[in-house]
Protein backbone atom coordinates (compact mmCIF):
# COMPACT_ATOMS: atom_id res chain seq x y z
CA UNK A 1 0.00 0.00 0.00
CA UNK A 2 1.35 4.04 -0.33
CA UNK A 3 1.37 6.23 2.72
CA UNK A 4 -1.03 8.82 1.55
CA UNK A 5 -3.25 7.52 4.61
CA UNK A 6 -0.65 9.14 7.23
CA UNK A 7 -0.89 12.54 5.36
CA UNK A 8 -1.58 15.02 8.51
CA UNK A 9 -1.90 12.24 11.05
CA UNK A 10 -0.50 12.75 14.48
CA UNK A 11 1.36 9.72 15.74
CA UNK A 12 0.58 9.72 20.26
CA UNK A 13 0.43 5.93 20.61
CA UNK A 14 1.55 3.12 18.28
CA UNK A 15 -2.00 1.93 17.45
CA UNK A 16 -3.09 5.35 15.51
CA UNK A 17 -1.66 3.64 13.12
CA UNK A 18 -3.35 -0.09 11.07
CA UNK A 19 -0.71 -2.78 10.52
CA UNK A 20 -0.53 -2.45 6.89
CA UNK A 21 0.73 1.35 7.68
CA UNK A 22 3.04 0.11 10.02
CA UNK A 23 4.38 -2.34 7.54
CA UNK A 24 4.35 0.37 4.48
CA UNK A 25 5.99 2.77 7.02
CA UNK A 26 9.08 -0.47 7.51
CA UNK A 27 9.10 -1.09 3.74
CA UNK A 28 9.89 2.87 3.45
CA UNK A 29 12.40 2.72 6.09
CA UNK A 30 14.49 0.01 4.53
CA UNK A 31 14.07 1.55 1.06
CA UNK A 32 15.83 4.87 2.32
CA UNK A 33 18.41 2.83 4.56
CA UNK A 34 19.30 1.26 1.14
CA UNK A 35 19.56 4.48 -1.03
CA UNK A 36 19.49 7.36 1.35
CA UNK A 37 20.58 9.77 -1.78
CA UNK A 38 16.79 8.85 -3.50
CA UNK A 39 15.56 10.78 -1.12
CA UNK A 40 17.90 13.68 -0.47
CA UNK A 41 15.23 16.44 -1.22
CA UNK A 42 11.87 15.14 -1.01
CA UNK A 43 11.37 17.54 2.17
CA UNK A 44 13.06 20.83 0.64
CA UNK A 45 10.98 23.42 1.98
CA UNK A 46 9.61 21.77 5.33
CA UNK A 47 10.07 22.52 8.35
CA UNK A 48 10.06 20.11 11.90
CA UNK A 49 9.45 21.98 14.30
CA UNK A 50 11.48 20.25 17.83
CA UNK A 51 9.67 20.69 21.26
CA UNK A 52 11.50 18.44 23.80
CA UNK A 53 10.58 19.39 27.37
CA UNK A 54 12.90 16.53 28.54
CA UNK A 55 16.31 15.71 27.61
CA UNK A 56 17.18 13.52 24.95
CA UNK A 57 20.02 12.72 22.90
CA UNK A 58 19.14 9.64 20.28
CA UNK A 59 15.63 10.71 19.78
CA UNK A 60 16.10 14.51 19.57
CA UNK A 61 19.08 14.04 17.08
CA UNK A 62 17.84 11.11 15.27
CA UNK A 63 14.45 13.44 14.26
CA UNK A 64 17.03 16.41 13.50
CA UNK A 65 19.24 13.98 11.24
CA UNK A 66 16.42 12.65 9.77
CA UNK A 67 15.01 15.85 9.12
CA UNK A 68 18.39 17.24 7.35
CA UNK A 69 18.84 14.25 5.67
CA UNK A 70 15.44 14.70 3.76
CA UNK A 71 16.80 18.05 3.07
CA UNK A 72 14.31 19.85 5.31
CA UNK A 73 14.95 22.26 8.31
CA UNK A 74 14.61 22.11 12.04
CA UNK A 75 13.53 24.71 14.54
CA UNK A 76 12.66 24.56 17.83
CA UNK A 77 14.03 23.76 21.24
CA UNK A 78 15.89 20.86 23.50
CA UNK A 79 15.73 22.18 27.08
CA UNK A 80 12.11 24.14 28.11
CA UNK A 81 14.57 25.92 30.69
CA UNK A 82 15.03 28.11 27.14
CA UNK A 83 11.56 28.03 25.98
CA UNK A 84 8.96 30.19 26.55
CA UNK A 85 7.87 27.71 29.36
CA UNK A 86 10.04 28.66 32.18
CA UNK A 87 8.26 32.39 31.73
CA UNK A 88 5.28 30.31 32.09
CA UNK A 89 3.57 29.44 28.94
CA UNK A 90 1.15 27.16 28.84
CA UNK A 91 1.85 23.53 26.28
CA UNK A 92 -1.63 25.41 24.26
CA UNK A 93 -0.08 28.09 23.34
CA UNK A 94 3.36 26.97 22.92
CA UNK A 95 1.67 24.63 19.99
CA UNK A 96 -0.80 27.18 18.78
CA UNK A 97 2.23 29.36 17.99
CA UNK A 98 5.11 26.88 16.86
CA UNK A 99 2.27 25.31 14.66
CA UNK A 100 2.57 28.22 12.61
CA UNK A 101 6.34 27.69 12.45
CA UNK A 102 6.55 24.10 11.29
CA UNK A 103 4.68 21.86 9.33
CA UNK A 104 5.40 19.13 11.94
CA UNK A 105 5.94 19.02 15.50
CA UNK A 106 7.96 16.44 17.26
CA UNK A 107 7.52 16.53 21.21
CA UNK A 108 9.12 14.90 24.07
CA UNK A 109 7.53 15.76 27.68
CA UNK A 110 7.61 14.47 31.27
CA UNK A 111 4.06 14.42 32.08
CA UNK A 112 2.31 11.23 30.78
CA UNK A 113 -0.82 12.61 27.70
CA UNK A 114 1.29 15.98 26.89
CA UNK A 115 1.38 15.00 22.91
CA UNK A 116 -2.14 13.82 22.87
CA UNK A 117 -3.31 17.29 24.77
CA UNK A 118 -0.43 18.90 22.31
CA UNK A 119 -2.61 17.60 19.11
CA UNK A 120 -6.18 18.94 19.98
CA UNK A 121 -4.53 22.52 19.06
CA UNK A 122 -2.56 21.86 16.46
CA UNK A 123 -3.54 21.52 13.01
CA UNK A 124 -0.05 19.74 11.65
CA UNK A 125 1.50 16.18 12.63
CA UNK A 126 2.01 15.80 15.89
CA UNK A 127 4.86 13.14 16.42
CA UNK A 128 4.95 11.91 20.56
CA UNK A 129 8.81 11.82 21.23
CA UNK A 130 8.05 10.07 24.26
CA UNK A 131 5.48 11.24 27.31
CA UNK A 132 6.82 10.40 30.79
CA UNK A 133 6.50 6.61 31.56
CA UNK A 134 3.95 5.82 28.85
CA UNK A 135 4.84 5.92 25.23
CA UNK A 136 7.58 6.18 22.88
CA UNK A 137 5.92 5.23 19.07
CA UNK A 138 8.54 6.20 17.05
CA UNK A 139 11.20 3.84 19.52
CA UNK A 140 8.97 1.11 18.70
CA UNK A 141 9.01 1.91 14.88
CA UNK A 142 12.91 1.82 15.45
CA UNK A 143 12.60 -1.65 16.90
CA UNK A 144 10.74 -2.58 13.99
CA UNK A 145 12.70 -1.43 11.60
CA UNK A 146 15.59 -3.01 13.02
CA UNK A 147 13.93 -6.41 13.72
CA UNK A 148 12.61 -6.64 9.84
CA UNK A 149 16.11 -6.15 8.92
CA UNK A 150 18.37 -8.31 10.92
CA UNK A 151 15.44 -11.02 11.48
CA UNK A 152 12.95 -10.42 7.98
CA UNK A 153 8.90 -11.43 9.26
CA UNK A 154 8.39 -10.37 12.58
CA UNK A 155 6.28 -13.42 14.07
CA UNK A 156 6.53 -16.36 16.21
CA UNK A 157 9.33 -14.96 18.25
CA UNK A 158 9.88 -15.29 22.04
CA UNK A 159 10.26 -12.08 23.22
CA UNK A 160 12.10 -11.21 27.00
CA UNK A 161 12.04 -7.34 28.40
CA UNK A 162 14.46 -6.85 30.93
CA UNK A 163 14.79 -4.41 33.36
CA UNK A 164 12.50 -1.54 33.89
CA UNK A 165 8.87 -2.39 33.02
CA UNK A 166 6.93 -0.36 35.01
CA UNK A 167 8.14 3.31 34.30
CA UNK A 168 9.49 2.11 30.59
CA UNK A 169 7.96 4.13 27.94
CA UNK A 170 9.32 2.07 25.07
CA UNK A 171 8.63 -1.30 26.44
CA UNK A 172 4.93 -0.75 26.76
CA UNK A 173 5.23 0.76 23.41
CA UNK A 174 6.89 -2.33 22.13
CA UNK A 175 5.07 -4.69 23.80
CA UNK A 176 1.64 -3.19 22.54
CA UNK A 177 2.51 -3.19 19.31
CA UNK A 178 4.38 -6.83 19.21
CA UNK A 179 1.21 -8.36 20.85
CA UNK A 180 -0.72 -7.68 16.97
CA UNK A 181 1.66 -9.77 15.34
CA UNK A 182 1.19 -13.49 15.04
CA UNK A 183 2.42 -16.14 17.51
CA UNK A 184 4.28 -13.80 19.60
CA UNK A 185 5.31 -15.13 22.99
CA UNK A 186 6.60 -12.58 26.00
CA UNK A 187 8.69 -13.14 28.55
CA UNK A 188 8.82 -9.76 31.74
CA UNK A 189 11.85 -10.12 33.34
CA UNK A 190 12.18 -7.74 36.14
CA UNK A 191 12.19 -6.66 40.30
CA UNK A 192 8.61 -6.94 41.87
CA UNK A 193 8.74 -2.96 42.35
CA UNK A 194 9.34 -2.64 38.52
CA UNK A 195 6.59 -5.02 37.15
CA UNK A 196 4.56 -3.93 34.20
CA UNK A 197 1.88 -1.53 35.23
CA UNK A 198 -1.72 -3.67 35.97
CA UNK A 199 -3.96 -2.13 33.87
CA UNK A 200 -1.25 -2.33 30.93
CA UNK A 201 -1.35 -6.56 31.85
CA UNK A 202 -5.02 -6.32 31.83
CA UNK A 203 -5.42 -4.77 28.70
CA UNK A 204 -2.94 -6.89 26.83
CA UNK A 205 -4.19 -10.23 28.44
CA UNK A 206 -8.10 -9.38 27.93
CA UNK A 207 -7.66 -7.51 24.32
CA UNK A 208 -5.23 -10.16 22.42
CA UNK A 209 -5.45 -13.46 25.11
CA UNK A 210 -1.71 -13.03 25.63
CA UNK A 211 -0.09 -15.53 28.26
CA UNK A 212 2.81 -13.12 30.04
CA UNK A 213 4.71 -14.62 31.89
CA UNK A 214 6.63 -12.80 34.63
CA UNK A 215 9.89 -13.83 36.88
CA UNK A 216 13.07 -11.99 38.31
CA UNK A 217 15.22 -14.27 36.65
CA UNK A 218 16.58 -13.90 33.40
CA UNK A 219 18.21 -17.41 33.53
CA UNK A 220 14.08 -18.89 33.64
CA UNK A 221 13.95 -17.74 29.95
CA UNK A 222 17.32 -16.92 28.69
CA UNK A 223 17.55 -20.25 26.58
CA UNK A 224 14.47 -19.80 24.89
CA UNK A 225 13.82 -16.12 23.64
CA UNK A 226 14.78 -15.13 20.16
CA UNK A 227 14.67 -11.20 21.16
CA UNK A 228 16.05 -10.00 24.86
CA UNK A 229 15.22 -6.23 24.84
CA UNK A 230 17.45 -4.42 27.96
CA UNK A 231 16.55 -1.20 29.57
CA UNK A 232 17.76 0.42 32.38
CA UNK A 233 16.52 1.66 35.69
CA UNK A 234 15.46 4.75 35.41
CA UNK A 235 16.83 7.12 37.58
CA UNK A 236 14.41 10.18 37.06
CA UNK A 237 11.57 8.20 37.24
CA UNK A 238 12.11 7.28 41.26
CA UNK A 239 11.24 9.82 44.00
CA UNK A 240 12.88 7.98 46.36
CA UNK A 241 16.89 7.74 45.97
CA UNK A 242 17.19 4.65 48.08
CA UNK A 243 14.69 2.83 46.11
CA UNK A 244 16.74 3.44 43.19
CA UNK A 245 19.74 2.49 44.71
CA UNK A 246 18.50 -0.75 45.93
CA UNK A 247 17.08 -1.78 42.42
CA UNK A 248 19.54 -0.07 39.89
CA UNK A 249 21.52 -3.20 39.53
CA UNK A 250 19.10 -5.66 39.35
CA UNK A 251 20.25 -7.06 36.16
CA UNK A 252 23.30 -6.55 34.36
CA UNK A 253 23.75 -8.51 31.00
CA UNK A 254 27.28 -10.26 30.54
CA UNK A 255 28.83 -12.19 28.01
CA UNK A 256 28.74 -15.43 30.85
CA UNK A 257 24.92 -14.81 30.89
CA UNK A 258 24.93 -15.20 26.76
CA UNK A 259 26.44 -18.24 26.88
CA UNK A 260 23.31 -20.36 26.74
CA UNK A 261 21.26 -18.12 24.46
CA UNK A 262 20.69 -19.05 21.01
CA UNK A 263 22.67 -18.59 18.51
CA UNK A 264 20.19 -16.05 16.63
CA UNK A 265 19.73 -14.53 19.67
CA UNK A 266 19.09 -10.95 19.28
CA UNK A 267 19.79 -8.23 21.88
CA UNK A 268 18.19 -4.61 21.74
CA UNK A 269 18.44 -2.12 23.81
CA UNK A 270 16.89 1.98 23.33
CA UNK A 271 19.87 3.88 25.34
CA UNK A 272 21.01 5.34 26.97
CA UNK A 273 22.46 2.15 29.07
CA UNK A 274 23.91 2.95 32.44
CA UNK A 275 25.57 -0.59 33.44
CA UNK A 276 23.02 -2.89 32.62
CA UNK A 277 24.98 -4.38 30.02
CA UNK A 278 28.62 -4.47 29.86
CA UNK A 279 30.65 -3.23 27.25
CA UNK A 280 32.23 -6.87 26.41
CA UNK A 281 28.78 -7.93 25.12
CA UNK A 282 29.15 -5.12 22.66
CA UNK A 283 31.43 -7.46 20.97
CA UNK A 284 28.59 -10.12 20.60
CA UNK A 285 27.57 -10.42 16.99
CA UNK A 286 24.10 -10.92 19.07
CA UNK A 287 24.37 -7.20 20.27
CA UNK A 288 22.37 -4.98 17.78
CA UNK A 289 21.73 -1.98 20.03
CA UNK A 290 24.21 0.70 18.14
CA UNK A 291 22.56 -0.53 14.72
CA UNK A 292 19.18 -0.23 16.04
CA UNK A 293 19.74 3.37 16.72
CA UNK A 294 20.94 3.81 12.94
CA UNK A 295 17.72 2.40 12.11
CA UNK A 296 16.50 5.14 14.47
CA UNK A 297 17.00 7.75 11.49
CA UNK A 298 15.35 5.38 8.54
CA UNK A 299 12.40 4.86 9.89
CA UNK A 300 12.20 8.66 11.11
CA UNK A 301 12.52 9.76 7.60
CA UNK A 302 9.97 7.35 6.12
CA UNK A 303 7.72 8.83 9.32
CA UNK A 304 8.36 12.53 8.45
CA UNK A 305 7.94 12.07 4.72
CA UNK A 306 4.65 10.27 5.40
CA UNK A 307 2.75 12.59 7.72
CA UNK A 308 3.82 15.51 5.73
CA UNK A 309 2.75 14.44 2.77
CA UNK A 310 5.91 14.28 0.40
CA UNK A 311 5.39 13.08 -3.26
CA UNK A 312 8.14 9.69 -3.32
CA UNK A 313 8.88 8.75 -6.51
Amino acid sequence: MNLESLKGRHLIDPEDFTMEELQALLDLGLKMEARPEDYADCCKGKIMGTLFYEPSTRTRLSFESAMLRLGGQVLGFSDAAVSSAAKGESLADTVRVMDDYAHTLVMRHPREGAPKLASQYATVPVINAGDGGHQHPTQTLTDLLTLQKYRGAIENLQVAFCGDLLFGRTVHSLLKTLCRFPGMTFYLVSPTELRIPGHLRDELQHRYHITLHETPHLDDCIEKIDLLYMTRIQKERFFNEEEYVKLKDSFILTRDKLKTAKEDLMVLHPLPRVNEIQYEVDEDPRARYFEQATMGVYIRMALLSAVMGVKLA
